[in-house]
């Protein structure tokens, strides 16, 4: 470890009650930065800030709010409204019937066997990164966007192989520049105001996401024309999916909405994981030396594939314990339609739940030390409480690309660990902050040597 920093970076979290328009300007800068500090040692804490709300972090009300009461706990009012103006009434925000259909046509396209499928895409874009960061020479480079190229990379030959149609540098500044804004949670939501009521700040980011919309519209209209050879792609598996009940297929607009959520989604949050990764093997050197000495005895030279990732354990407990401590999706949040009690507490309809998953990850009752890095606590998966680890959610809600996203920070981390000595930049610590996703703001900053 290093000696400036017994601990990696972490979330300074609120210990005194603050007003609604504090509370506004903590969120609009981080979100997270408004979880309590008593939420660490707590099985839920509640409050109101113009709405009642309640944090959860007890595994059993969690399992209720999840699994076994899903229709009382819809997505809230806010993730719907900062997300529908992107990706529609997708899978990710769509509730009962119109959710579930689509879930059943979709659930092939991230079957076992098409993920390995994809996997030299996502072995050629390791290879890339490898070049580039070779290219980069003695100087230093930014980690964090070294991997969002490389993930845009897989999720746009993923989606649209064999297209010219697609502008990806179009497509990658639109969804950049919707994060951006949209991310900016706006006190018209968190008063739960209704979606045609114009937000400041999102207003602005409505010419880039008609642009997306355009240029994903005509690449599907394009390819249902002209069909593909080769390996289907996820566009191919989407304009194929039927739902197996109904024989209902996706129109035009809906294919799209999920294909931009699938971008989105697939992109931006395996690339966070992949940077934070990057972070604490620099953090830690005796974690990276181990993880370097497994890919090298696995790859013996080469990028690694789909059939290497079941051979790399301490690789992939990285990627867990990276997950544990800077969950992309650091809350989630439903509002409650019926009455319950959670923790012995009363919940009433219209509360505002949340799921603080980074605080679930650091909670004091649920992990021994948790906020060191220590990857082997995921030897043994079993040994973990499947509510006290949720950084794909759960439930039949539980991320479709979950297994999409871990193979692929599996190839990418181990291909790159296996052929350099990654130094951190003194003095340059990212600061982890949530606007949409969890980012290591100011970047992750290394030095490359190749091996």
């Amino acid at each position: 470890m290093t000696a400036a920093s017994p601990l990696p970076v972490r979330v300074p979290l609120v210990t005194e009650p603050k007003s609604i328009l504090e509370s506004l300007q903590m969120a609009r800068r981080n979100v997270l930065s408004i979880i309590p500090a008593i939420a660490m040692t707590q099985p839920m804490v509640s409050g109101k800030t113009g709405k009642r709300w309640h944090m959860v972090m007890d595994p059993g009300a969690i399992r209720q709010i999840l699994l076994d009461r899903l229709e009382d706990y819809p997505k809230s009012v806010v993730t719907k409204n900062l997300l529908k103006p992107a990706i529609g009434e997708s899978l990710f925000i769509a509730e009962g019937a119109h959710w579930r259909w689509q879930r059943r046509a979709a659930a092939p396209v991230f079957s076992h066997r098409n993920v390995m499928n994809l996997s030299p895409i996502m072995t050629a874009a390791a290879e890339r990164a490898a070049d580039r960061i070779t290219a980069a020479g003695p100087r230093a480079v930014n980690m964090l966007d070294e991997m969002v190229t490389t993930t845009f990379d897989v999720i746009g030959d993923v989606t649209f192989s064999g297209g010219d149609t697609f502008d990806r540098d179009k497509v990658h500044g639109a969804i950049d520049d919707y994060i951006a804004e949209a991310g900016k949670i706006s006190l018209f939501d968190i008063l739960g105001l209704p979606d045609w009521i114009p937000r400041p700040g999102r207003v602005m980011s409505g010419k880039a996401l008609k642009e997306m919309k355009s240029l994903a519209d005509n690449a599907i209209v394009e390819r249902a024309q002209r069909g593909n050879d080769g390996t289907p792609d996820l566009l191919d598996l989407l304009l194929e999916g039927i739902d197996p009940e109904t024989k209902r297929q996706m129109s035009t607009s809906e294919l799209r909405d999920n294909l931009l959520t699938f971008i989105v989604a697939g992109h931006e949050t395996t690339a966070l994981t992949l940077a934070w990764a990057m972070y604490l093997v620099g953090f830690d050197k005796a974690v990276q030396d181990r993880a370097r000495a497994e890919a090298q005895s696995v790859l013996n030279g080469h990028a690694c594939t789909g059939d290497d990732v079941e051979n790399l354990p301490f690789v992939r407990m990285i990627i867990d314990e990276a997950l544990r401590m800077y969950p992309a999706a650091g809350i989630i949040s439903r509002t409650a339609q019926k009455a319950d009690t959670l923790c012995d507490r009363e919940i009433k309809p219209g509360d505002t739940v949340m799921i603080p998953i980074y605080a679930l990850g650091r909670h004091q009752m649920l992990w021994d030390d948790p906020d060191s890095f220590r990857p082997e606590r995921f030897a043994d998966r079993k040994a973990i409480d499947r509510y006290a680890y949720l950084p794909f959610g759960d439930g039949p809600r539980i991320c479709i690309g979950a297994s999409f996203a871990l193979q692929e920070a599996v190839i990418i981390l181990a291909t790159l660990l296996s052929r350099f000595e990654f130094t951190p930049v003194a003095g340059k610590d990212p600061e982890p902050v949530m606007i949409l996703t969890l980012r290591p703001e100011g970047g992750v900053w290394m030095t490359a040597k190749p091996l």
